[in-house]
């Protein structure tokens, strides 16, 4: 096989790798939600967030903006202990289904 073929297989096998995206359940997500409606919102009820404590809404938030977050707060970069709490235990899974649970205007 010629060197530019086997570059070219390369190449195409790296793009079709990148190309793969966890992509989230909603229906998971919706049980794995429940750690976050404390905060986020438990849809027919009032509470003191977001306005007291600048929590924010989350339903209809766009998916790869809350996986990112809670990566960031998994890893550390984002500080709120709290949110670095939950997020510790989620798996990249869990991310991906929550925030398609959410992104879908829940």
């Amino acid at each position: 096989m010629k060197t530019s073929q086997l570059v070219g297989l390369f190449a195409l096998g790296i793009g079709l790798v990148q190309g793969v995206h966890a992509a989230g359940d909603p229906v998971a997500g919706k049980e794995k939600h429940e750690m976050c409606i404390g905060c986020h919102g438990i849809a027919g009820w009032r509470t003191a967030y977001p306005t007291v404590y600048s929590v924010p809404n989350l339903g209809g938030q766009h998916a790869d903006y809350i996986v990112a977050a809670l990566k960031e707060y998994k890893s550390g970069e984002r500080g709120f202990a709290t949110m670095r709490a939950m997020a510790s235990g989620l798996s990249e899974q869990d991310m991906q289904d929550i925030a398609a649970y959410y992104s879908g205007g829940q």
